[in-house]
């Protein structure tokens, strides 16, 4: 090789190396953590849950404008939200492993839409105080009269939302007040 050719590829080689370096030093990473994504969305822990029908929140079904209500109320809360399919016959007997689902993951709020959902809530809610229960149906008072004092019953049209929403307000404003008390407090 020409002794030229040989100086102008390693001048190359360290000017690109140079500023690699520059780059590096100037972009002001510190090698600490990137930041946070911001479409990222951070939910607080609190979870609200809704039991359907085998056909799950599919438009068309009873479930699907509780399921737009839940939704609604996530992004005002921040509350994560999901829904369980009740899968197989729809009987309340079938309907109350998928119920149990439910506590086991610590929903602090219940909905249940379709005849055996609503029933095993009905029927198991007084075992489980610190859950707030929403059945959902066409006949519903929406004030509040349920099967045990957790059961709230909601009309599944008009102001559905707002019920849903006042709820798991409630749940979260719960939740946050349970965080900030000491173990102390917590014990008694």
């Amino acid at each position: 090789m020409k002794p030229v050719t040989t100086a102008a590829t390693a001048a190359v080689v360290l000017a690109v190396a140079l500023g690699a370096v520059a780059v590096w030093q100037f972009t002001g990473d510190d090698g600490g953590p990137a930041p946070l994504d911001t479409r990222a969305r951070v939910y607080r822990e609190v979870d609200a849950c809704l039991l359907t029908g085998e056909r799950g929140v599919t438009a068309g079904t009873p479930a699907a404008p509780v399921w737009e209500a839940l939704r609604e109320a996530s992004l005002s809360t921040r509350a994560r939200v999901n829904y369980v399919p009740v899968t197989g016959e729809q009987t309340t007997a079938n309907a109350e492993p998928f119920l149990n689902t439910l506590i086991q993951r610590r929903c602090a709020v219940v909905l249940a839409v379709g005849a055996p959902q609503v029933a095993v809530v009905e029927s198991g809610a007084a075992r489980h105080p610190e859950v707030r229960f929403v059945v959902v149906g066409d006949g519903g008072d929406g004030g509040g009269s349920g099967a045990a004092d957790n059961v709230i019953t909601a009309n599944s049209g008009a102001g559905l939302e707002k019920t849903v929403t006042s709820v798991i307000q409630q749940a979260v404003k719960d939740a946050e007040e349970t965080a900030d008390e000491t173990p102390e407090q917590k014990s008694k």
